[in-house]
């Protein structure tokens, strides 16, 4: 995979796109997934883990209920990610994410990731370069493991919105009462050191791309439901998974 540099990929659908077809095409993928889904907890061979990364404003809450939200609680699992607590900062970084890695048959989903290590930490200087490289290390080791020892297929998407998007929707929340719920002040002295968060996705997905990327643009929420719908819907399906038979 060649070196991913945002400024290049657009945050809004290709126009020729048609939104009430692509729409249409999600909703069947949804209604599917969620038969995908109970499949992969009868089988009980495979489990999936997704990450989904962005910044504050991007859409994650939004996409996990309209997309991955439709599944059987039973079999899918969702962990958000925040500042870590005093217990957590005593341990290794990865051990508050270990914990949450899927079982066979489980659907987990991050709602920001281990890679907050590597990112947030970076861009106020709590981790420095030579830190975060050993991370690196560490993240690729740990999602190799996963892969290889517990038959986890992982999907990372970045959701990659602009800076005018995020400033509209952090506006969006001083006003909406229906999301003022959301608002956080210092959301808006994040957005100002929008550029060095930048640099540093950079650099996460050129050093951490063993399990690729996807940037998904997300100007527009129907565009980036479509994406990770698609995407989890051909992983499931590419599985070939069957119900298991009478127990003898």
């Amino acid at each position: 995979m060649g070196k991913i540099s945002l400024k290049d990929i657009d945050t809004r659908a290709p126009k020729e796109l048609d939104k009430k077809e692509i729409k249409e095409k999600t909703g069947k993928m949804v209604e599917e997934l969620d038969e995908l889904q109970n499949l992969l907890f009868a089988e009980g061979k495979h489990s999936v883990l997704v990450v989904i990364q962005g910044m504050d404003a991007s859409g994650k809450d939004g996409l996990i209920r309209d997309v991955l939200g439709n599944m059987n609680p039973q079999g899918v699992a969702v962990r958000s990610y925040k500042a870590p607590t005093p217990e957590e900062l005593s341990h290794d970084f990865l051990w508050r994410i270990h914990h949450y890695a899927p079982a066979r048959g489980m659907i987990q989903i991050f709602n920001r990731s281990h890679y907050e290590d590597i990112l947030v930490t970076r861009v106020h200087k709590w981790c420095d370069d030579k830190t975060a490289v050993k991370r690196m290390k560490a993240i690729n080791d740990f999602e190799k493991l996963l892969q290889e020892h517990n038959s986890t297929h992982i999907l990372k998407f970045y959701l990659h919105i602009s800076p005018a998007e995020q400033q509209e929707r952090l506006a969006e929340r001083m006003k909406d009462p229906g999301k003022m719920w959301k608002y956080n002040e210092k959301d808006f002295e994040e957005a100002k050191l929008w550029d060095v968060y930048m640099q540093m996705y950079e650099d996460c997905f050129n050093n951490c791309n063993d399990v690729p990327w996807t940037v998904v643009p997300a100007d527009q929420n129907w565009y980036k439901e479509y994406i990770v719908a698609d995407k989890l819907y051909k992983l499931l399906k590419g599985l070939n998974m069957q119900y298991p038979g009478l127990k003898k």
